[in-house]
């Protein structure tokens, strides 16, 4: 088992940097921040700042979302990042309730995210994919590697998280909510022909930065 620390990206950045560097020292090897563009500060600014004075701490999202930021730029964001530090990310994903509602829009649909989450794992890892109607590649990604979770609590969406994704993210801390949703996202994946134990398992709970 893997333990990970999610915090609030809030001023100071330094904070958030200087409790990352202090999670990594003391044996976490997760760094979540949330991804809400209104509510906290840019979260690809700090990873990339968390990644320079880490090294060992993966990094990513709690999560993105396909609207505020476009698949292909996700996508970009991300093999950057694993280029510059060495493939320490994970795309963290799901319909952005909270980001698209401070934004006056609605969340995303099931069948765009599900759309997103091939799109950016394939772009990300220098393969062809489609945007929309049009088929594009990132020519200059090399080896690139990127796990995509998607956060999910329905039933439709959990099915999702278990036939596309390579991990359930839940942020939850009700046992046994957090029982069902597992089996449903395990079984959801053994009915997909995958096997479950490929699915990666994310429950997380928020830390706070500040007061």
């Amino acid at each position: 088992m893997d333990f990970g620390v999610v915090l609030q990206a809030d001023p100071p950045s330094s904070a958030v940097v200087s409790l990352m560097r202090r999670a990594e020292r003391n044996g976490f090897r997760y760094g979540w921040t949330f991804d809400s563009t209104v509510l906290w500060q840019e979260p690809f600014v700090l990873y990339s700042r968390i990644l320079e004075h880490t090294d060992r701490l993966i990094v990513g999202p709690m999560v993105t979302n396909p609207s505020t930021r476009a698949p292909e730029v996700t996508a970009s964001t991300f093999a950057t990042l694993n280029e510059m530090y060495g493939n320490r990310t994970v795309c963290g994903i799901g319909r952005g309730d909270s980001a698209m509602r401070v934004a006056g829009r609605p969340p995303n649909t099931l069948a765009r995210l599900g759309e997103a989450i091939g799109a950016i794992r394939e772009l990300a890892e220098g393969r062809e994919a489609y945007v929309g109607d049009h088929r594009i590649k990132i020519p200059w990604i090399k080896d690139g590697k990127l796990p995509v979770w998607m956060a999910a609590y329905g039933p439709k969406a959990l099915a999702m998280a278990g036939e596309l994704a390579d991990g359930f993210i839940l942020q939850l801390a009700d046992p046994f909510l957090t029982e069902w949703m597992i089996k449903a996202v395990r079984q959801a994946a053994t009915d997909a022909g995958r096997d479950p134990a490929d699915v990666t398992i994310c429950v997380a709970a928020p830390a706070y930065v500040g007061d």
